[in-house]
Parts: C-alpha cells; sequence; structure tokens
C-alpha cells in the first residue's frame, strides 16, 4: 500500500525546463546512450556441413571483454505510443594460432597457423510499443520489432594465402515488451526483444533455417537535471540460426551454425 502511494505520487514526466523537449507538446524525443563493456560467454560455428564445430571463446581468443555501445531514440506520442530506433554495434576482432586443423567452408586452415578473426554482427532494429497502464508513472508496453542483421564472418590466415569470409543480411521479426517504475529519485526498467521460430515459414523460403533472438536487459536509473538521467544495465544477448542456404556462394553448400550467449554490463545517458 505504501509504495502504491509512492508510486502514484512520483512521475517521471516531462521537465518544464528540459535540454530538448516541451512539456506542452504530444511527441517527446528520448534519446539514450550506453557504454561499457561485452562478455562473450559462449559462441559456436560451424560453416559448411563438413566444417569445424568451432569455438569463438575457446578457439579464437574471445575469452575477454570488449568495448560495447548502443544508440537508440525513443518517439512517445501522448504518453501510450512508442516508436523506437536502435542501433547496436558489434564487431568483435581476434587473433589466434590454431590448436588444430581448422575447416571453414571450403578454407583449410593448418594446425599452427596464426589467425586473424572477425565476428561481426551488427544490427539495427525499428519497434512499437503501446502502452497498456493509464498510470502516468508505470509503464507495462507490448508490440513488435523489425531486426535487420549485418553479419559478417572473417576468417584469414596472417600471412594472406587462406581466407574465408561469410556476408548476410536479413529481417528477423520479434515480439517486444517493455515495463517501467518511476520513484522520487529513481527508475526501474525491464525490456525484451525476442522469437524462436523456424525462419522459412516466416520468410516463404524453402531453406531448412531455424532462428531463435533473446536481447533482455534491467535499468536502474537516477533523475539529474533538465531532464537528464543517467542508469545503470545489465543485458544479456543470445541465440543464433542454423540451416541450409538455398542460394549458397560458389564452391560452398551453405550450411550455417551459429548460437551465442554474451552478456553486458553499461552506464548509459538519456533525456526526457
Amino acid at each position: 500500500m505504501i509504495i502504491t502511494l509512492l508510486a502514484s505520487t512520483w512521475a517521471a514526466e516531462t521537465p518544464k525546463d528540459s535540454y530538448i523537449n516541451n512539456p506542452e507538446s504530444a511527441w517527446v524525443l528520448e534519446p539514450r546512450y550506453e557504454l561499457g563493456i561485452l562478455l562473450p560467454v559462449y559462441n559456436q560455428i560451424q560453416l559448411g556441413k563438413d566444417g569445424t564445430n568451432f569455438s569463438y571463446v575457446e578457439d579464437a581468443g574471445q575469452d575477454n571483454l570488449f568495448a560495447y555501445q548502443r544508440l537508440q531514440l525513443d518517439f512517445r506520442y501522448k504518453g501510450r505510443h512508442s516508436f523506437i530506433f536502435m542501433k547496436q554495434p558489434l564487431d568483435l576482432k581476434t587473433t589466434r594460432q590454431t590448436e588444430q586443423e581448422l575447416t571453414i567452408d571450403y578454407a583449410v586452415f593448418p594446425q599452427g597457423t596464426p589467425v586473424e578473426y572477425r565476428f561481426g554482427f551488427d544490427y539495427y532494429r525499428a519497434s512499437y510499443l503501446f502502452d497498456l497502464s493509464a498510470k502516468s508513472n508505470v509503464e507495462l508496453s507490448i508490440g513488435c520489432s523489425l531486426q535487420i542483421r549485418n553479419a559478417t564472418y572473417d576468417f584469414t590466415s596472417l600471412n594472406g594465402e587462406i581466407q574465408n569470409t561469410v556476408r548476410d543480411i536479413g529481417p528477423v521479426p520479434l515480439l517486444k515488451v517493455r515495463g517501467r517504475w518511476d520513484l522520487e529519485k529513481t527508475w526501474w526498467e525491464f525490456e525484451a526483444d525476442g522469437a524462436y521460430a523456424p525462419i522459412k515459414y516466416l520468410n516463404g523460403d524453402v531453406s531448412d533455417v531455424v532462428g531463435a533472438l533473446l536481447d533482455t536487459s534491467i535499468k536502474g536509473g537516477f533523475y539529474l537535471n533538465r531532464g537528464l538521467d543517467t542508469f545503470i544495465s545489465l543485458r544479456y544477448v543470445g541465440g543464433g540460426a542454423e540451416g541450409t542456404d538455398s542460394d549458397p556462394d560458389p564452391n560452398k553448400d551453405g550450411f550455417v551454425a551459429n548460437w551465442v550467449h554474451f552478456g553486458a554490463l553499461s552506464i548509459g545517458f538519456l533525456i526526457r
């Protein structure tokens, strides 16, 4: 009861002296930026049906921390409708000598070959949310997202004699939920985008491909001045895809299997 009364008293309304927003406007822009560290917990890949089942974490030097950032723009309309545009850069480059023979599609890297690995998986996402809560200090939103993946897998021997690359761009439809609770000096937020589906039933392809994704976070924020907030975010990103491309590159069979589990800890800023 006491918590309910406090929550109904304090609301994250647009401040009258906001840096960018007019409190009288029906539209509110909320830019966000996060900066922190990324930890690859699991990153397994196989390229080609006869390719090596390969661990980036154990065999390619991803057992380390990497720089992490995320950029996001929220457009809110009358407090209930949210249109969100997000960019997530992810480009991990490592170098390590192969401990055993490594087969990537048609390329064979003998044991002891120094190899430069690039795991690039930038993605871009557009989302819509509708807030089911009528309270100004509580958000409980549901909606959907469309994500565009921009995947790049590079395997290159340091002498440049052996090389294999895979490029893949494609849409990923997702479901989205977000909850937020505003208190007197702090706020808490939960957010998740996710899907699990055999892709061929969604995009009409004849390829036997299964994909999954879960991108979820918990944030704790603090109100500063003039609508500027700071927050701490703990994020999990996991999922992947497995199947055979119906139109592979020459000399390749098109089989790809990649499953990941990443964690990220960041500090962020937003303007209300």
